[in-house]
């Protein structure tokens, strides 16, 4: 038998590949889907974390609207300042030496900005009857016994939280004092958590007929002092809760909402 001899095409079908250009065009095709796919996987990760934060969002001001209004329908109505002392004014008054009593707040329309980091700020102060371990008010005589409360936001943390003051002189009172984080016990627990990651909180204040109160709207002509109505006659308070929380991952939307509570007072 005779071997077959080799064409010149035999040898070029034998030595056929892939060239270089095809190479390269494999390449980049490849890189190009990689791309899309990490661009596709970055984007979805960015939505899903903007979403929870939405959610985080939007469920924290649903909680602060709650607690606000339970805590506010409960009062008998807003005061200037704390008369029961506190031991842990984060916002003192800086004319009582004592350090006692909060900041004196008047029903003036305005924003409470957050502050910094150890920075506590002042938002509203307001009163309540006292009530028993039966839950009963307690009196005294033909007046209730009253404790009192702050609510205030805290810069290091930037929550809104309420300070409970209770009133050491009403019998069988079931409230208790609490205390700012770092300072609770169990004899004084942490002040009650009303809203997470404010950014501020605006405040507006109403008589019963809906009319705009202004403790600045009226000025003594004698002394250029303020004498408009102030928090004793308000009877209405509005607050709105403005929230921020930035964005987990780089490039994501940071999540802001509002939230408007208006609560009737019973100032008894």
């Amino acid at each position: 038998m005779f071997a077959h001899a080799s064409t010149p095409d035999d040898l070029k079908d034998s030595q056929s590949g892939i060239t270089l250009l095809e190479l390269l065009i494999v390449m980049i095709i490849s890189v190009m889907f990689s791309g899309l796919i990490i661009m596709f996987m970055f984007q979805y990760w960015r939505a899903t974390a903007t979403l929870n934060n939405d959610l985080s969002v939007f469920t924290s001001r649903l909680t602060a609207g709650d607690r606000l209004r339970d805590a506010l329908n409960a009062s008998s109505g807003l005061i200037v300042q704390n008369g029961i002392a506190d031991a842990n004014a984060g916002d003192p008054d800086p004319g009582i030496g004592s350090g006692a009593f909060w900041r004196p707040i008047h029903a003036i329309p305005g924003t409470t900005t957050m502050g910094g980091d150890d920075e506590v700020t002042a938002v509203l102060y307001f009163k309540s009857p006292s009530v028993n371990t039966s839950g009963n008010v307690i009196m005294n005589g033909a007046q209730p016994y009253e404790d009192e409360f702050v609510l205030y936001l805290d810069g290091t943390t930037k929550r809104m939280r309420m300070r409970v003051l209770a009133n050491a002189s009403a019998p069988s009172n079931r409230s208790t004092t609490t205390c700012p984080s770092g300072s609770e016990s169990a004899s004084c627990p942490i002040d009650r958590l009303i809203a997470e990651d404010v950014s501020s909180v605006a405040v507006r204040f109403f008589s019963r007929s809906g009319n705009l109160m202004d403790y600045t709207s009226v000025v003594d002509p004698d002394t250029g002092d303020y004498v408009g109505p102030d928090m004793p006659a308000v009877e209405v308070v509005e607050l709105v809760l403005y929230t921020y929380k930035k964005s987990t991952v780089g490039g994501g939307a940071d999540s802001t909402s509002q939230n408007i509570i208006r609560v009737a007072l019973r100032n008894i």
